[in-house]
């Protein structure tokens, strides 16, 4: 009698989804419904890129935002940069607004006061030159969390700095504690990556910050 051989199907599990983090390049697993990844590497959390907004739309939604640089508010929310710069460096000292937007509103702080800052932006301020010269400051304010490549504007922000300046970013930090579902800085469909304390740290050891410090929403590299 011939024998019946029977083959046993296992169904595969699904494949794991996963996203090449833009700041690292390793793979970032699902975190937020299919809206976000996160990278177990450098610990960024971040969109994949396929909602990144356009050109147009990301200019259009800069254009709304009401960055008067006469609003005393406004002025009070940059003044942990300016505080630090003015604290750092002196009026023969170089520096650069990357990413100054439509209000540059830390850059009249500084120009008022005599300091040399010049003023960039890809939509607004978009002179490239500016970006093959040396700062002994390079001022990011609410900018990082825009970066659709993070690891080649990093790059090219560490490229820039003079040895001994500083890079003073300001954002929002994203912390595991935090209920990402009601954290309201990921609703800006502008902002593309956030980063923990320890993205910081990865950021710092590999572009070769000496050092960096976090106070509040400031975050300082030092070159």
């Amino acid at each position: 009698m011939k024998e019946i051989v029977t083959q046993t199907v296992i169904d595969a599990a699904p494949a794991a989804v996963t996203e090449t983090c833009p700041l690292c390049g390793m793979a970032g697993g699902s975190f937020y419904k299919t809206l976000f990844f996160a990278c177990g590497e450098c610990r960024a959390v971040f969109r994949p890129p396929e909602s990144y907004p356009s050109p147009e739309a990301e200019k259009k939604r800069y254009m709304t935002h009401n960055n008067d640089v006469r609003d005393a508010g406004y002025r009070k929310f940059v003044s942990p940069i300016t505080s630090a710069v003015m604290r750092s460096f002196s009026r023969e000292h170089s520096g650069l607004d990357f990413g100054a937007g439509t209000g540059p509103v830390i850059s009249k702080i500084l120009g008022d006061a005599g300091y040399n800052i010049k003023l960039y932006d890809p939509f607004f301020h978009d002179f490239p030159g500016l970006l093959t010269e040396e700062y002994d400051y390079i001022v990011c304010c609410e900018v990082i969390e825009h970066f659709h490549d993070p690891a080649k504007e990093f790059n090219l922000l560490r490229k820039i700095l003079r040895p001994g300046g500083r890079l003073y970013c300001m954002t929002d930090l994203f912390a595991p504690e935090i209920d990402f579902d009601k954290w309201y800085y990921k609703d800006d469909f502008t902002h593309t990556i956030f980063y923990e304390v320890r993205t910081l740290e990865w950021i710092r050891n590999t572009y070769g910050f000496s050092s960096h410090k976090i106070e509040g929403r400031l975050i300082e590299f030092a070159g």
